[in-house]
């Protein structure tokens, strides 16, 4: 992809992580059978990519319509059961990404000739924190979610509700930074503090013990990846 292509892709990729991940609600996510439910989402979407790419209506229309295709097929194929596990949730989204480089590659100028292109040098950085960020954290929890489900019926440790999925946002959260600050020798410390946290609670069950260290890994290697990959890219402009 050249250059221009890549800013395109880009400001559609942050369009799509905000539409499915900040302004999705998990009340939305349940109700995506109801027409005026994807209706919405789509909206949103289509709302959120013109902005980012600082017009191109029609570019921006293209997309959540393509985007609102793969949500209907994925609900309606994939049986409620299955729905949260985890390859219905890495297809989705590999399925949206692929439509964002088709558009790249369709209109590489797209955001070069919107009403940000001549702020692009300055836009740039931002958009690919705001957008690892958002895949390290956000993105990360159906992902662990997703390959813990079959086994969170059984092994899952008590605790207050929803605390595991604010931990392992702020875990993901924290280790996104040391790794862009270049600390990532700070993780070690992360993994030794959770350790001790949860010693009394896994030493007595082999099943929760096994659930939290592989739920952590997962959270641990997710966060990785995605923070490796956008200093990566943040190095490359």
């Amino acid at each position: 992809m050249t250059e221009q292509a890549i800013a395109t892709a880009l400001a559609c990729l942050l369009a799509h992580l905000l539409a499915d991940f900040v302004f999705q609600t998990n009340a939305m996510v349940a109700a995506k059978r109801k027409p005026q439910v994807l209706f919405a989402h789509g909206l949103i979407v289509f709302s959120l990519t013109a902005l980012a790419l600082g017009g191109s209506l029609t570019l921006a229309a293209l997309l959540a319509l393509a985007h609102v295709g793969i949500d209907t097929v994925k609900t309606h194929a994939v049986p409620t059961q299955q729905r949260e596990r985890l390859w219905p949730y890495l297809t989705d989204q590999a399925t949206h990404l692929l439509s964002i480089a088709a558009l790249a590659l369709y209109a590489p100028d797209a955001f070069a000739s919107g009403i940000w292109g001549e702020h692009s040098a300055s836009l740039v950085p931002p958009a690919l924190f705001a957008a690892g960020l958002i895949t390290a954290t956000l993105a990360g929890g159906p992902a662990v979610g997703g390959l813990m489900l079959p086994h969170k019926a059984r092994a899952q440790p008590d605790g207050l509700e929803n605390a595991g999925r604010i931990i392992g946002l702020l875990e993901r959260a924290l280790i996104f930074l040391m790794v862009l600050i270049g600390e990532p020798a700070g993780i070690g410390f992360l993994i030794a503090a959770k350790s001790i946290l949860r010693f009394d609670t896994v030493k007595q069950n082999q099943k929760i013990s096994e659930y939290v260290i592989i739920g952590t890994l997962a959270s641990f290697g997710w966060a990785l990846i995605a923070a490796f990959a956008t200093k990566a890219a943040m190095n490359s402009f």
